[in-house]
């Protein structure tokens, strides 16, 4: 049983693992919202938390590498500079600047 749910938790951290490289690489996180970031964090830590209270080592394992990642796309979101947003022009109904 173990197994079975060390391995499911190393599928569903490992998800984590191309995003996290791929923001690093591009330095850019802008794609991914601070909803979303806050809604899955606040999860992953009460599913560590069940996972702790139950002694369950698939839970702790997979949920404390999920908040580890998750925090770390977090810290890199939070440096990014904000692109400036690009505001319509009515005369031609586009964008302006682009």
């Amino acid at each position: 049983m173990t197994s079975l749910g060390l391995l499911a938790g190393a599928l569903t951290t490992g998800c984590w693992l191309p995003q996290l490289l791929r923001s690093w690489r591009t330095r850019s996180t802008e794609d991914i919202s601070w909803t979303y970031l806050a809604l899955l964090g606040t999860g992953i830590v009460l599913w560590l938390a069940y996972g702790l209270m139950s002694d369950d080592l698939a839970l702790i394992a997979a949920n404390g590498l999920t908040l580890l990642f998750i925090t770390l796309i977090a810290a890199m979101k939070s440096r990014e500079t904000p692109r400036p947003r690009v505001a319509a022009d009515p005369a031609t109904d586009t964008l302006a600047g682009r």
